[in-house]
């Protein structure tokens, strides 16, 4: 069965400075993180602190991310992936 995300939700991790999100591989949990620079979300404008612009950089390139974590974790079992901003080129 290939990965899936089929649950939204997402968190920031502020002790990794990373977006943390779960896949499904089957019924196996299979857990993520990407870096905030991997989101190009650290150079924020405004009031916006860097949870929320981590978060909205997330949803706004979900299908991406996802994309590099397939590939992640079609590399070999791990028991944290991260993704990183080299992964997202």
């Amino acid at each position: 069965m290939p990965l899936e995300f089929p649950n939204p939700s997402r968190s920031f991790d502020e002790a990794r400075n990373a977006v943390r999100f779960i896949g499904h591989d089957g019924m196996f949990e299979v857990a993520f993180l990407i870096e905030a620079d991997a989101l190009a979300a650290t150079s924020r404008k405004g009031p916006e602190t860097a949870e929320a612009a981590c978060l909205a950089a997330f949803d706004a390139a979900r299908h991406s991310i996802h994309i590099s974590a397939r590939k992640l974790y079609s590399a070999g079992k791990r028991t944290i992936y991260t993704i990183t901003a080299a992964d997202m080129r």
